[in-house]
């Protein structure tokens, strides 16, 4: 028997973005162990780098059979399976190398075995989430929807770092692995006994919260059909287009991901303690800007279709991205200049739910697939940037290398100015009943 009220979807939004914080701290976690493992395991900083190195390349190689997975056998299983393997590869990145597995051979390959499988699990956390929130959410809520699970990954962004450095001091560096690895397997089996793929199936949900999903929403939710394949996909206009636009998310968001920090000890003249805090103030403005950003989507869509209202909401923020971004690099006051790059990646994040609603719009049934090569392209995006900037500093300097983001930025901007309005076709507009309802919300 079903309750007069219900909020199930947020509930399942919510479990989205968890998924997102836990699979951030399991991917980071490394970083910051790696200062006590390198020691120990008899690590070079070239060997960490190509540990590192696995991960991404699992990630990237996984992200559309991640996505894929989540169309044909449903968002419960496929996350339940990933977080899994989360918790046994952080679990064993603690126990094998050094005690199993000793020698330089055994202990590098173990970590990069262990790592590329991390990072093939992980592949399914944005694609597949992006196909829960599609199966969940009526389409005037997935902004918002899509907001809430990169707002978990930024919140981790902000928090991995001391949480995993306070576990490390008080535990070991190994034990900081098997305890955050527990918070895996716990994701995993409240995911599984708490979620279905079909809102109808779930004995939680009331008549009236399943009506506002399924209204003028997709007539098949419960993910168990047949994926696109990758060379559809590629032939996809739309989805090609949204997915060379996402290069430059990556190229940017990877800027700060990897060399923020460096950053504000070599040219701000932060302490590497007063760095650490330092670096972590944009994460928390990115995880503010986040829901603004869906919101803003939300209501942009009411009255332009889901397409122009993304146009109207990337443009804004990768525009004002870039020009804060480069604003940072001139400014000569350091504290001026923090503020900068906080607003910068609030910006990037604020256009962050844009990108995913719209992947889920253009290819509805294949909502995983297409997300997972969006992010797929994002992150070889990353990569190029993760090599490029060290060369930029090295022969022009940090005012160069952080122009460079600003630039990309600035590109996206104006890729945008014309994929949003010719490029990029709106398969359906929103009806005025649609409209009529995002109205009274």
């Amino acid at each position: 028997m079903r309750t007069p009220k219900s909020s199930v979807r947020w509930f399942v939004a919510t479990m989205v973005g968890a998924f997102a914080f836990v699979s951030y701290v399991e991917r980071m976690n490394i970083s910051v162990a790696a200062a006590a493992m390198m020691p120990e395991l008899s690590l070079s900083k070239t060997e960490m780098g190509q540990i590192f190195s696995s991960f991404l390349w699992g990630y990237a190689i996984f992200q559309v059979p991640a996505g894929q997975a989540g169309d044909v056998f449903g968002p419960r299983r496929t996350l339940t399976c990933a977080a899994l393997i989360w918790a046994v590869t952080s679990a064993l990145t603690g126990a094998l190398p050094g005690l199993v597995f000793t020698g330089t051979v055994g202990v590098i390959s173990s970590l990069l075995l262990l790592r590329f499988l991390l990072g093939a699990g992980e592949a399914a956390t944005f694609p597949v989430g992006a196909r829960t929130i599609y199966n969940w959410t009526p389409l005037w809520e997935r902004g918002i929807g899509n907001s809430i699970m990169i707002a978990g990954a930024s919140i981790a962004a902000a928090f991995t770092s001391p949480l995993v450095s306070w576990l490390m001091v008080r535990t070991g560096w190994r034990a900081s692995f098997y305890i955050t690895s527990l918070a895996a397997l716990a994701l995993a089996l409240v995911w599984r006994f708490t979620v279905t793929d079909n809102p109808a199936d779930h004995p939680w949900i009331s008549a009236s919260e399943l009506e506002q999903i399924t209204a003028g929403g997709s007539p098949e939710r419960s993910g168990h059909r047949a994926s696109a394949s990758l060379r559809e996909l590629l032939r996809d206009k739309n989805v090609v287009l949204l997915s060379l636009s996402y290069t430059c998310e990556g190229y940017v968001l990877f800027i700060f991901v990897f060399w923020l920090y460096l950053y504000l000890i070599e040219v701000r003249g932060f302490t590497i303690l007063n760095g650490g805090f330092v670096a972590s103030l944009p994460w928390l403005t990115a995880f503010a800007f986040t829901p603004i950003g869906g919101f803003v989507y939300d209501r942009m869509t009411a009255k332009k279709g889901r397409v122009a209202g993304a146009r109207v909401v990337i443009m804004l923020g990768y525009g004002m991205s870039g020009f804060l971004l480069f604003a940072a690099a001139r400014s000569e006051n350091r504290i001026a200049s923090v503020v900068a790059l906080c607003l910068s990646i609030g910006c990037l994040y604020f256009a962050e739910p844009a990108f995913w609603a719209t992947a889920v719009h253009i290819s509805s049934e294949h909502a995983g697939a297409s997300s997972g090569l969006m992010n797929t392209a994002g992150i070889l995006g990353g990569i190029v940037s993760t090599s490029l900037v060290p060369v930029i500093v090295k022969h022009y300097g940090w005012m160069a290398a952080l122009a460079s983001g600003a630039g990309v930025a600035l590109a996206c901007t104006g890729a945008w100015l014309v994929i949003g309005r010719t490029g990029i076709t709106d398969p359906e507009l929103l009806s005025g009943r649609d409209v009529d309802m995002i109205r009274e919300k």
